[in-house]
């Protein structure tokens, strides 16, 4: 099978450059997080919280261990680092490279039943072993680096051999009467609510053009293939309307 060419990685409009837009990505959720829990569930309906709670789920035999490692990248508040935490009996750690996302972790886990640790790092040089970790997540956040392999590397360089990925990203449904509305909710009110409330201009705009420019489900998988993930599958929910993609790290 031949692999597709890798695509540098998000790019706003305007922006040129790998560190110009992790500058501007930097900034624009910086920028957001005091109103970002609040957008998160308003936008979702609350089904941010079931799609994180899914995605720890599914990843939780590999945390039954005490000795077992998860890393969520890309953490911003900790909701998914939250979720970790309930179904492992290991250590848990958030990275996000948006200071004012981790102070609101932060707050957020200070009362979670297993302590988890916080760490300021950019998920494209992280600072962390190779094959430290039995599960490496991402929530909404890769679509946003500024390099989707060199992303894709790294994950695969922290865990450890036969450890798994998951990546939970926004879809966007291709047919039918429901395509059709949630294309106008998601290109149209949503960013006009996100605008209202988060009281930022860009983000909530931005938001719907990098999910359109972000590959399809199948693309991805050959992505993450290519780096050298095994046993790469996804699973589609609420309509097409998110992804979780799942792959593991070969044991040689």
């Amino acid at each position: 099978m031949n692999t597709p060419p890798l695509p540098p990685g998000t790019r706003p409009q305007g922006i040129q450059g790998e560190k110009e837009t992790a500058e501007f990505v930097q900034a624009m959720f910086s920028r957001i997080a005091a109103r970002y829990d609040l957008l998160n569930q308003l936008l979702s309906f609350s089904l941010d919280r079931v799609w994180r709670r899914r995605t720890a789920q599914a990843l939780a035999g590999r945390l039954a261990r005490v000795d077992s490692w998860a890393l969520d990248l890309c953490c911003g508040t900790g909701d998914l680092a939250l979720e970790l935490a309930r179904v492992s009996a290991g250590e848990v750690v958030g990275s996000d490279f948006a200071h004012p996302m981790l102070t609101r972790a932060q707050e957020k886990t200070a009362c979670a039943r297993r302590r988890i640790l916080l760490a300021e790092a950019d998920a494209l040089q992280l600072p962390f072993s190779d094959a430290q970790f039995d599960v490496v997540t991402a929530a909404f956040g890769f679509r946003n680096l500024a390099n989707y392999h060199r992303g894709l590397e790294e994950i695969h360089r922290v865990l450890k051999p036969d450890g798994e990925a998951g990546i939970l990203e926004f879809a966007l449904p291709k047919k039918g009467l429901f395509a059709r509305l949630y294309g106008v909710y998601f290109r149209r009110v949503l960013p006009w609510i996100g605008r209202m409330i988060s009281g930022v201009p860009g983000p909530y705009s931005y938001l719907p053009v990098s999910v359109e420019e972000f590959p399809d489900c199948d693309e991805f998988v050959h992505w993450m293939e290519a780096v050298g993930f095994a046993s790469v599958s996804y699973q589609l929910w609420t309509g097409g309307t998110v992804a979780l993609y799942r792959g593991v790290r070969g044991k040689t």
